[in-house]
């Protein structure tokens, strides 16, 4: 390969690092700005004199999509066509689902994208506004459309989905511009995930770790190897196990075999892997340490999985900035997939934090 049982009680804690103070963990008072151009400076985490500093924010880098739903029955066979039960267009895509569920959850969450000079790029600064994420750094490219995505909702809740990259693929040029990366070094956490060129994530992750400030990638998206030079410059590496398996070409039906295709990343520099297996829950290899478990919390009912990757990686972040127990990141990223699975859409089912707590509580 060249490239790529209930936890303690839920309480405060403070983190510390060499490039950020320690943070009050009391939910923040955050409120949502604006939309407007982006521009080239970073903006205050205070809207006004009186109000309290805010953290040091999420961050996100990433794609944001149109995802135009389908519900069907079963998948069409090859030259047959089928009718769907319903249809509809939503605000979607890995960075943006990201973005609001950090936003959701009352944390301080700036997301840093692309979408093309349309109705669908409205309709996604529109659902980052609504779910609290600051804007100022989503760009407006006119030479191609807003990326969109065929999201195929069978039965069950299960999901096929197409993606067209369009602005998330071809709206960066070939580097970061001053404002973006000043806004990254600033950040609290970053995420990542591989809807955007791989070059771009490598600025990114290179420009975090210049700063000291944690980086989590999200596996999802490209169907490709992951460049070692990004794989070198993250400190989580979060995949499910399919694409754990498409990542190291080993299989990953077993724990075992999962521990074995983990310990090919952690050759490559990946210090931790969060693995995510679905309805078998998730676990968090760190090297030379035990692995951390953590079960799915059983959802009442399961409408649709989209966006529960997201969500569960955004809560997890959410929780490590926060300055959480790796344990307690688990469980809070596992309520937080929970509650998104029973909600149909993927930005419309990002859990509040209120609903998550409350959820954890009753466990």
């Amino acid at each position: 390969m060249t490239s790529l049982s209930p936890a303690t009680p839920w309480q405060a804690h403070s983190r510390t690092t060499a490039n950020h103070p320690a943070i009050n963990l009391s939910t923040p008072d955050f409120m949502t700005q604006s939309p407007q151009k982006k521009s080239k400076r970073f903006p205050s985490f205070t809207l006004n004199s009186t109000a309290k500093p805010s953290p040091p924010p999420l961050v996100v880098v990433g794609s944001a999509n149109a995802d135009i739903y389908v519900e069907i029955d079963r998948l069409p066979k090859e030259g047959e066509t089928i009718s769907a039960t319903t249809g509809q267009t939503l605000a979607g895509g890995k960075g943006a689902n990201q973005a609001v569920c950090g936003g959701m959850l009352s944390y301080p969450t700036y997301f840093v994208g692309r979408v093309g000079n349309d109705a669908h790029g409205k309709l996604i600064i529109d659902a980052l506004v609504g779910g609290g994420v600051v804007v100022d750094y989503v760009e407006e490219v006119g030479e191609v459309p807003t990326g969109h995505a065929v999201v195929m909702l069978q039965s069950g809740g299960q999901n096929s989905i197409i993606i067209v990259g369009g602005a998330n693929m071809c709206g960066w040029g070939q580097s970061l511009g001053d404002g973006d990366l000043e806004v990254v070094k600033s950040a609290g956490i970053v995420l990542l995930q591989r809807e955007i060129p791989d070059g771009i994530n490598v600025q990114v992750a290179k420009a975090a770790r210049s700063a000291g400030v944690p980086v989590i990638l999200d596996a999802g998206g490209m169907d490709a190897s992951v460049p070692v030079e990004l794989l070198r410059h993250v400190d989580i590496l979060s995949p499910n196990e399919s694409e754990l398996a498409r990542l190291t070409g080993m299989p990953t039906e077993t724990f075992e075999q999962i521990s074995l295709a983990v310990a090919e990343c952690h050759k490559l520099g990946v210090k931790e892997v969060l693995v995510k297996l679905g309805g078998r829950g998730s676990v968090l290899f760190s090297e030379g340490k035990e692995p951390i478990k953590q079960g799915i919390i059983a959802a009442e009912k399961v409408l649709d999985t989209t966006g529960a990757g997201d969500t569960f990686t955004a809560a997890y972040a959410v929780a490590f900035v926060e300055g959480k127990s790796k344990a307690e990141c688990l469980r809070f990223a596992a309520a937080a997939a929970s509650l998104c699975v029973q909600v149909k859409g993927a930005i419309p089912s990002m859990p509040r934090r209120k609903a998550v707590l409350d959820l954890l509580q009753s466990i």
